[in-house]
């Protein structure tokens, strides 16, 4: 009986550390479309988005501290009004390295036209990075929730922005930023809701698109952005 028990716990956690690790191998193209057609055949709405659209766009971004700092300057404002300022930092900021941004200081990142809040949260980044220069190198190695309470230690990472992190960067396949405004609008619209769901809801309806909701989350984004017209410029500032 007891070895029957101990057979029984060894095997769960061997279920869990393979589970762990199949959700650690990045999301890629053929994976992505492999996954877009198993939710289409769960869910009608992003059925009619596949059929539309096809397949959504990896929208894949490098790892680095260049990335953190263009996620901070998302935060709450436009894509394209992120990607001018990111442009303007980076083209003022040589070499664009966390030591450089200390450096350089407050004073500087004002004058490129942060806020004080994102001027303070790429400091506090900066400074987080001095000290552990190995944080984003480990983080391929953790699990998502690792991950996530690793990003979030920094002040200037919330949720968001860590998910982002894990779903674009590190390309993690059941990630999903309920927090997202492109996200809750497109739900809204294609589930033809009448009020707008909070993240805390939108979550709940996620639930049935495990364990691929980074990719419901693709295929939403794509439906926002084709559904407004929005150019190619813009998809490129998405993707980063």
């Amino acid at each position: 009986m007891k070895s029957g028990t101990a057979n029984h716990l060894h095997l769960h956690k061997v279920s869990r550390s393979c589970e762990g690790l199949m959700t650690r191998q990045p999301l890629t193209d053929i994976s992505v479309a492999r996954a877009a057609r198993v939710l289409a055949s769960r869910d009608a709405d992003l059925a009619a988005i596949l059929k539309r659209f096809g397949p959504p766009p990896l929208w894949a971004r490098r790892p680095g501290f260049s990335t953190l700092v263009k996620i901070i300057l998302e935060q709450q404002v436009s894509l394209a009004s992120a990607a001018s300022l990111f442009a303007r930092l980076k083209k003022n900021t040589s070499p664009f390295h966390p030591a450089r941004m200390i450096e350089l200081g407050e004073v500087h990142l004002k004058s490129m036209g942060l806020t004080r809040q994102k001027t303070a949260y790429c400091l506090h980044l900066s400074e987080s990075l001095r000290e552990k220069p190995r944080l984003l190198r480990q983080l391929s190695g953790m699990n998502d929730d690792e991950v996530k309470a690793a990003l979030m230690e920094i002040k200037g990472i919330g949720s968001w922005s860590a998910d982002v992190y894990l779903l674009m960067v590190l390309r993690r396949p059941d990630i999903f930023p309920a927090t997202d405004l492109a996200l809750i609008t497109a739900v809204t619209e294609l589930k033809q809701l009448s009020t707008r769901p909070n993240s805390n809801q939108l979550l709940q309806m996620a639930e049935a698109w495990r364990p691929y909701r980074s990719v419901a989350a693709r295929m939403l984004w794509q439906y926002y952005l084709a559904t407004r017209g929005k150019d190619a410029q813009l998809a490129a500032d998405f993707r980063g």
